[in-house]
C-alpha cells in the first residue's frame, strides 16, 4: 500500500529540487523531497547564479545568505592567453539589475537550500537514501517505486504531482522519454578545480580567456568568506577541444548522475603551458588545487515536451546545457519560481503543470541554443586578429545577454 507524503513528490535534492520545495511552502503546498544519496554533502565547485534567480532566492528570504557567502561579480573581462584585454562588460547590479549575479560555490548554495527547507518545512521534508525506480499515474496522483541502499525495494510514496529535478541522468525524465535525445557532447573536454589564493584581481571579477587553440579559461573567485580573510577561492574551469568527442555519460563513476571523473594538474598543464598572465600565475593555481574534476560538455537537444498529465521536469532533467553561458543553475531556480506559480494559481494540477511548461520549455530552449551559439562563435574567432576578437566578442555577448534577459523576463 501507498505511503502518503504530501501534494508535491520531487526526485532530486539539487538546486531545483530544494529550490522548488521552498517556493510552493512559500505559497501553501506541502512537499516532499527525495534524494539518491544517503548523505547530501556540500559537492561540486563554483557556479553562477544571474539576477533574475538571484531575485526569486531573495524573495524566498535568502538575500541575507547569499550576500554573506557568495561573491557579488562586477565584471566579465575577456583576455588573451598573454592577459592582454579583448572586451568586457558589466554584470550584476554593475550592469543596471535590481540584484547581483553571485559566483558561489555549489554545494554552499545547496546546503543553505537544504537548511532552509529542514528549517521551514521539517526535518522529514527531506528523505534521503531512496532512489526513484519508477513511477504510475492513477486517479487524482501519482505512485512512486524507490529503491533503497542496494537496490533494496523500498516504500511506494503517492503524491498529487511528481517532478523530477534529478539531474542529467533523470530516472523521472527516462520514464516519461524512454526514446529521448541522448546526451550530446561539444567536442570539448572540460577541467575543473578550486584554489585558495592570496587574491584575484579586484576580487569581483571574473575572466573569460582564450589562445589560438581555442582553448579556454574561465576563472572566477566564489567564496565572501575568504575574501573577509583577505584570500581568494578562486573556481577554475579549463576547456579544451576534443576532436573524438568524448564520453558524454563520463562513466558516471560516483553512481550519482554526475559525468566526473579524477582528473589531475599534469592534464591540465600542457594546454596552458604557453599561457603567461601577468596578474596570475596558472601553476600555482594548478598546484594549490586539491581536487581536479573531468568531464565532457554536455547538453541534450529540446524535447517537444517536457511532462504528461501529473508528472513533469525542473532543471538539468528537463534542459541540460553547456555550461558557456553560466545560466544552467539559474533556469532551475527560475523554473522551481513558475512551478510553484502554476500549481498555487490552478486547483487542477495537470492545467498547472501544462502552463508552467507553456511559459519555462521556449524560454530554456531558447537559452540551450544560445549556449551552442556562443560556444561555436567562440572557438571560431580564435585566429582572428585581435580588433576581430573584441568586435565579435561584443556582438556575441549582447546577442547572448538579449536573448537570457528578455526569456528571464515574466510575460
Amino acid at each position: 500500500m501507498a505511503n502518503p507524503t504530501a501534494d508535491i513528490l520531487i526526485a532530486g535534492a539539487g538546486i531545483g529540487g530544494l529550490t522548488a520545495a521552498l517556493a510552493l511552502h512559500a505559497r501553501g503546498i506541502r512537499a516532499t523531497v527525495l534524494e539518491a544519496a544517503e548523505e547530501i554533502r556540500p559537492l561540486g565547485v563554483g557556479i553562477n547564479i544571474q539576477p533574475a534567480a538571484i531575485a526569486e532566492l531573495t524573495a524566498l528570504g535568502l538575500g541575507g545568505e547569499l550576500a554573506d557567502t557568495g561573491i557579488a561579480t562586477r565584471e566579465h573581462l575577456y583576455v588573451d592567453q598573454l592577459g592582454a584585454t579583448l572586451w568586457n562588460e558589466p554584470r550584476g547590479v554593475a550592469a543596471g539589475h535590481p540584484c547581483p549575479q553571485y559566483s558561489i560555490h555549489r554545494g554552499d548554495l545547496q546546503m543553505m537550500l537544504l537548511a532552509a527547507v529542514r528549517d521551514r518545512l521539517g526535518d522529514d521534508a527531506v528523505r534521503t537514501g531512496g532512489r526513484l525506480a519508477g513511477f504510475e499515474q492513477v486517479d487524482g496522483g501519482v505512485l512512486a517505486r524507490v529503491r533503497g541502499r542496494g537496490g533494496a525495494t523500498g516504500p511506494e510514496l503517492e503524491a498529487r504531482v511528481l517532478v523530477g529535478a534529478d539531474g542529467l541522468h533523470s530516472a523521472v525524465r527516462a520514464g516519461l522519454h524512454p526514446d529521448g535525445p541522448p546526451l550530446s557532447t561539444g567536442g570539448v573536454q572540460m577541467w575543473r578545480g578550486l584554489a585558495e589564493l592570496d587574491g584575484f584581481l579586484d576580487g569581483r571579477t571574473m575572466i573569460v580567456a582564450s589562445d589560438e587553440q581555442a582553448t579556454r579559461l574561465v576563472a572566477y573567485p566564489v567564496s565572501a568568506r575568504h575574501a573577509r580573510r583577505g584570500k581568494a577561492l578562486l573556481n577554475w574551469v579549463c576547456l579544451v577541444q576534443d576532436p573524438k568527442g568524448g564520453d558524454p555519460t563520463g562513466g558516471d563513476p560516483a553512481g550519482d548522475g554526475s559525468p566526473t571523473r579524477p582528473g589531475g594538474a599534469d592534464d591540465v598543464l600542457p594546454h596552458l603551458a604557453h599561457w603567461d598572465f601577468p596578474w596570475l600565475d596558472l601553476r600555482q593555481v594548478l598546484a594549490r588545487s586539491e581536487h581536479i574534476l573531468r568531464y565532457p560538455m554536455v547538453d541534450r537537444d529540446p524535447l517537444p515536451r517536457w511532462g504528461e498529465g501529473r508528472v513533469t521536469l525542473l532543471g538539468d532533467a528537463a534542459h541540460p546545457m553547456y555550461p558557456i553561458g553560466a545560466n544552467g543553475a539559474s533556469q532551475a531556480i527560475l523554473d522551481a519560481a513558475a512551478l510553484a506559480a502554476e500549481l498555487a494559481a490552478h486547483g487542477d494540477p495537470v492545467t498547472a503543470l501544462d502552463r508552467y511548461e507553456a511559459a519555462r520549455r521556449p524560454a530554456t530552449t531558447a537559452i540551450v541554443q544560445a549556449n551552442r551559439d556562443m560556444d561555436r562563435a567562440e572557438r571560431a574567432m580564435v585566429r582572428r586578429p585581435d580588433r576581430d576578437k573584441t568586435a565579435t566578442l561584443a556582438a556575441v555577448t549582447t546577442r547572448y545577454r538579449a536573448t537570457v534577459e528578455r526569456r528571464n523576463t515574466p510575460g
